[in-house]
């Protein structure tokens, strides 16, 4: 199940970033490579936090 959910996501991704460029609309993400890089970092850096079991709750930090 989890590749086919990845194969969807880059196809949808794929006629996504070409339907914007066919309309001549700019892209939402990073149309550089170290951008995409970060977002990358970002998603690893995410998951790490999951792995090691640590973190707050912010919304309860927050009272909500």
């Amino acid at each position: 199940m989890s590749t086919q959910l990845t194969l969807l996501a880059l196809l949808t991704g794929l006629l996504t970033g070409a339907l914007f460029r066919f309309l001549n609309v700019p892209i939402p993400a990073p149309p550089e490579f170290p951008g995409i890089v970060g977002i990358i970092g970002i998603y690893i850096g995410y998951r790490l936090i999951e792995y090691l079991d640590i973190g707050v709750d912010l919304l309860e930090i927050l009272g909500v």
